[in-house]
């Protein structure tokens, strides 16, 4: 019996695949990574009797980054990024061991089925899978075949069995092209965001803003909307006048006419035909005409448009839309959702998807007519060549889906039921007026049949007041004849539809990744989000964007990215040498990159005129150990001290609080400390602004505080506050908070953890003495008489935090609130509490974690 493992992209994808091919009849557990399920069944594959196990990834499998130092910013010159720096692919997220998890379970398999997502991400991604599992299954004997891909547009019955029918093979173009998006948007990015950023950060202490980023298809996204800025800064008001005429066809009723001249610049030209019309005293009918017209029913739904809506009409960001439609697409509710294609193939099923919706309250009446009059064959939109439109695959109620993901399904659903509609039609009648020798005009629209506008109201004809019967030579009285001045007004700034319309026709980015291009603009605080979720740009966008205009237009304008990305879809088509395009395309922004540095003195004129200087910023807080002057401290993101003296920079810990540690000294460096805080239900400790950023012992890295240096006998150091290992993370060391009390606490030196123990013990110290049974430091504790925990009246007591029974009671595991993710993430191996892995003076050893103490530890800590 063969073995075949299959697969998908996500763990919910893996498993509605599963429960349709195997229906229902399937075993399911968890995976060692704890993420993705296993899920197995017996059943036939390819005329033989098979053992299925399908399974998932969680997106991408590995991510591509730079080598070693090349990822430090201080020790390469960006430069180097664009040739000389290797690049290599490492797991995009090593805490779900998704590589060791994939070869686990494909060790001995015959044959490999991808599901993964179909497009060129997906592509991307069988390979990565590919090169995991290959070494570990079974080799195929002579020519057999052992990988498959299936191809699927839905998560139906019927779309994932006939996928199962007609297995493929993966699209090695379609995933060089990824490979090759991928690597220049690191390269490009990587140089241009780390130069800025350092040379801008260093200058200027109210950018508000952590990473001054540039992106190939970033940047342009954000020149869109400072060219859209710069027209209304620029704009300057027109008078102009309209003259406006009212007619009474009868006696209380009145018809306001439209000038065919529309309007004029002229204030004595305008009074001059007033003048000629008002010696009129009726209008004369010269014509009238009837029309029938017809409105279009919509082409049907692509991944542009849904994004276009869900901005303008649902007032749903585009990335968050994104998110929406593919947890729809993954239930089963919708098809996929990144199409281009606006055009139903000629074997699509409309009438079984339309009968899915024959029962919903909302549109069964309209349907059910469909049903039984005929659908009217949907207009023949673009073919890309990728999937269908977007169409709902099966029935939902608001209640299943609840909020947004309703409102994203109904709209979805009513524009598949448009598109299999009947054209709206109406009847236009146009009279034409002459008052002297001035024409004006009026046109009434009456529906005739509403066709789609039924399912889809918002699209429906206006109701206008009614024209009256006349004929050509009818005269009626003139009711009053006016000028009216007005004023030119300056355009809008650009919704987030407007925007995502001009990537589209300029070609920057695709249907996946514009909202991330949008998001990304947000987040880096060079747009905000209005009202109407319009997008203005702030003054650090502004000033980025011109100075881009002004040292090298093309690094803004969407033509140089455009056409990267039609190689790039010449590279996914075959058409087109993977090597040669990033070699090509490398070498064009390399010169831009050298020619950008060698003129940013253009830019930097435009930032000294928004921004304030280092030296001018902040509020003095503490000593610097060089000069012993005051440093400044700069909230602005990204927070940091300057010393305006020596002209140093020292980065500190975000999303959190920064203030004078008691006035205390570092022994190596005599900079004054300062304590971090994430809040009072989170993590604080002290650190040394100069230790932070050039680490004094080999076991240190940039980024640590107090609580993860190794001095020996620093009364701050991990040395003299850690009390043992973490009881959840591999590398951490809880370490004593000795500006928390009265409510006193220890937090891994690591992750999130924070024990609690100890309230109102009027002094928490840790011992130099350790547990005999776990090696963790012991602590001595003093509480008040009148508020003393221990027994027998006792106010002191020492013991270990771990093991002594006295203290069972007064020790409460949390997990720190924070605001955001921690500002580091623990790496590397523990080397215990003291410098390197020795005894400190006293005696004590390095705190470890005894193998049977995990369930002590469980019961302790509630």
């Amino acid at each position: 019996m063969k073995t075949v493992l299959m697969v998908a992209e996500k763990p919910s994808l893996a498993q509605s695949i599963a429960k349709i091919l195997s229906r229902g009849n399937m075993s399911s557990r968890k995976g060692l990574n704890g993420a993705c399920s296993v899920h197995e069944y017996t059943g036939s594959f390819i005329g033989q009797s098979a053992h299925f196990k399908m399974t998932s990834v969680c997106g991408h499998v590995m991510t591509l980054d730079f080598i070693g130092k090349y990822n430090s910013w201080d020790k390469v010159d960006p430069a180097e990024l664009f040739s000389k720096a290797p690049t290599e692919k490492k797991e995009a997220n090593p805490k779900l061991t998704m590589v060791k998890f994939l070869q686990v379970e494909g060790r001995g398999c015959d044959c490999i089925v991808l599901w993964l997502d179909c497009d060129k991400e997906g592509e991307n991604i069988c390979f990565e899978v590919l090169d995991a599992i290959l070494p570990v299954m079974n080799k195929p004997r002579g020519t057999e075949r052992s990988i498959y891909r299936a191809k699927f547009s839905s998560i139906t019955d019927t779309d994932i069995c006939n996928a199962m029918n007609h297995l493929g093979e993966p699209n090695r173009n379609e995933a060089l092209s990824v490979d090759a998006r991928q690597e220049l948007d690191l390269r490009i990015g990587c140089a241009f965001t780390r130069f800025q950023t350092k040379y801008f950060q260093g200058k200027y202490g109210n950018l508000d803003s952590s990473l001054i980023s540039f992106g190939p298809c970033q940047t342009p996204t954000l020149g869109f909307c400072v060219e859209r800025h710069d027209k209304i800064q620029s704009f300057k008001p027109e008078t102009y006048w309209v003259l406006q005429a009212k007619v009474n066809p009868e006696k209380e009723s009145s018809l306001t006419l439209d000038w065919d001249r529309v309007r004029v610049f002229d204030r004595e030209v305008a009074q001059m035909f007033l003048n000629i019309t008002k010696m009129s005293k009726e209008a004369r009918v010269e014509s009238v005409s009837k029309k029938e017209k017809v409105k279009q029913r919509p082409l049907a739904l692509n991944t542009v448009e849904m994004l276009r809506v869900a901005s303008a009409a649902l007032g749903m960001g585009p990335q968050h839309a994104m998110q929406i439609a593919e947890r729809l697409y993954t239930q089963g509710y919708i098809s996929y959702p990144r199409t281009e294609t606006t055009h139903y193939p000629e074997n699509f099923d409309l009438k079984g998807c339309l009968r899915q919706q024959a029962n919903n309250p909302y549109w069964a009446e309209t349907v059910n007519a469909l049903l039984s009059e005929g659908i009217n064959r949907p207009r023949k939109g673009h073919d890309a060549g990728d999937h269908p439109p977007i169409t709902p695959m099966r029935a939902a109620t608001e209640a299943e889906l609840g909020g947004d993901g309703w409102r994203l399904y109904e709209y979805i659903t009513r524009h598949f039921i448009a598109t299999v509609s009947a054209d709206c039609k109406y009847l236009q009648t146009t009279i034409s007026f002459s008052i002297g020798p001035e024409r004006f005009t009026c046109v009434g629209k009456v529906v005739t049949s509403p066709g789609f506008t039924e399912i889809m109201p918002w699209h429906s004809i206006p109701l206008e007041e009614s024209l009256p019967r006349c004929e050509k030579g009818d005269l009626f009285p003139i009711g009053e004849i006016k000028l009216l001045e007005k004023q030119t007004s300056p355009p809008d700034y650009l919704t987030e539809a407007e925007l995502i319309t001009l990537m589209e026709k300029h070609g920057i980015g695709t249907d996946a990744s514009i909202p991330v291009h949008i998001n990304n603009i947000c987040q880096r605080n060079y747009v905000t989000v209005e009202s109407g979720r319009r997008l203005k740009p702030t003054n650090l966008g502004i000033v980025l964007v011109h100075g881009y205009y002004k040292i090298d237009a093309e690094l803004v304008l969407p033509t140089i990215r455009s056409a990267v990305e039609k190689q790039l879809n010449l590279i996914a088509l075959g058409k087109a040498n993977y090597h040669q395009v990033l070699e090509h395309t490398l070498d064009i922004f390399k010169r831009k990159f050298h020619y950008f540095v060698d003129s940013i003195a253009g830019m930097d004129e435009l930032m000294e005129v928004s921004f304030s200087p280092l030296a001018a910023t902040g509020k003095p807080l503490s000593r610097c150990g060089k000069c012993h002057r005051f440093m400044k401290y700069i909230q602005a993101k990204p927070s940091r001290l300057h010393c305006s003296h020596c002209d140093d920079t020292y980065s500190l810990p975000q999303n959190g609080t920064i203030k004078l540690y008691k006035e205390l000294r570092c022994p190596l460096d005599d900079f004054e400390l300062v304590l971090w805080s994430s809040g009072s239900r989170g993590k604080s400790y002290p650190l040394c602004p100069y230790c932070y950023n050039h680490p004094p012992f080999r076991d240190m890295k940039k980024g640590m505080g107090c609580n993860e240096c190794t001095h020996p006998t620093c009364q701050h150091s991990l040395s003299m506050l850690g009390i043992g290992q973490c009881v959840e993370c591999e590398n951490g060391v809880l370490v004593l908070d000795s500006t928390s009390g009265p409510k006193w606490k220890m937090a891994c030196n690591k992750c999130n953890v924070i024990v609690h123990f100890f309230e109102n013990a009027h002094k928490v110290r840790v011992s130099p003495e350790t547990c005999d049974l776990c090696e963790a430091a012991l602590v001595d504790v003093d509480f008040n008489k009148a508020k003393s925990p221990l027994p027998g009246d006792e106010t002191q007591h020492s013991g270990c935090v771990f093991c002594d029974p006295v203290f069972q009671d007064l020790v409460e595991l949390k997990h720190a609130a924070m605001r955001h993710p921690m500002h580091r993430g623990g790496q590397g191996k523990r080397q215990g509490r003291g410098r390197g892995k020795g005894r400190r003076p006293g005696g004590r050893v390095n705190p470890k974690k005894p193998k049977d103490k995990m369930a002590a530890l469980a019961a302790y800590f509630v």
